[in-house]
C-alpha cells in the first residue's frame, strides 16, 4: 500500500474522529448548561467549533466535497447504504443481546434515512435536469430525526411523537 493510500485512511480516520468529538461536546455543551455551568457550554461550544474546522480541513485534503451534484449523489449513497446494509445489521444484533434501548435507536434512525434518501434523490434528480431545487422549510423531530419539508405534522410519522418535538430549520 503506498503512502498516499495510507495518508487517505489516516484523513478519513481523523475527519470520523473530529466529527464526533464535535457531536459529543455539543452534546456535553447542553449537559453543562442545564446543570448551570455556562463557562464549561461555552468552553465545549468553542472547541466544538474547532473540532468542525479540523474536520473540513480533512475532508478538503480528500478533495471529497464536490460539486452539489457530486454531493447529492455521495449523500444518497451513503443513507441508501444506512438503511439497507448498517443499521439492519445493527438492529439484528441488538435483538439478539436482547439490547431493547439499541434496538430502538437503531429502528428509529433506519427508518428516517430512507426518508433522507428520498429527499437527496429527488434534489439530485432535478439538479441532473438542470433545475433548482426549490426551498423549502424543514421541521426536524427531537426524538427520532424525521425530517419533514414543509410544516411540523401534529404527530410524527415515525415515532409518534407529538408537533412541539419538532425543531425549525432555517
Amino acid at each position: 500500500m503506498s503512502s498516499k493510500y495510507k495518508t487517505d485512511e489516516n484523513l478519513q480516520e481523523a475527519f470520523g474522529g473530529e466529527s464526533k468529538a464535535n457531536r459529543r461536546y455539543l452534546f456535553f455543551a447542553d449537559k453543562a448548561e442545564k446543570e448551570g455551568f455556562t463557562g464549561v457550554a461555552k468552553l465545549f461550544r468553542a472547541v466544538a467549533e474547532a473540532e468542525t474546522v479540523h474536520a473540513r480541513n480533512h475532508l478538503n485534503a480528500l478533495d471529497a466535497i464536490g460539486s452539489t451534484k457530486d454531493n447529492l449523489m455521495a449523500a444518497s449513497i451513503g443513507e441508501h447504504q444506512e438503511f439497507t446494509g448498517m443499521y439492519p445489521v445493527f438492529i439484528e444484533v441488538a435483538k439478539e443481546e436482547r439490547n431493547d434501548r439499541a434496538d430502538r435507536t437503531f429502528a428509529l434512525a433506519n427508518a428516517v434515512e430512507k426518508i433522507h434518501h428520498g429527499y437527496f434523490e429527488a434534489a439530485l434528480k432535478e439538479v441532473k435536469e438542470g433545475k433548482k431545487p426549490a426551498e423549502a422549510t424543514y421541521y426536524v423531530c427531537q426524538v427520532c430525526g424525521n425530517t419533514v419539508a414543509g410544516s411540523a405534522p401534529d404527530k410524527c410519522s415515525v415515532c409518534g411523537a407529538p408537533k412541539e418535538r419538532f425543531k425549525k430549520i432555517d
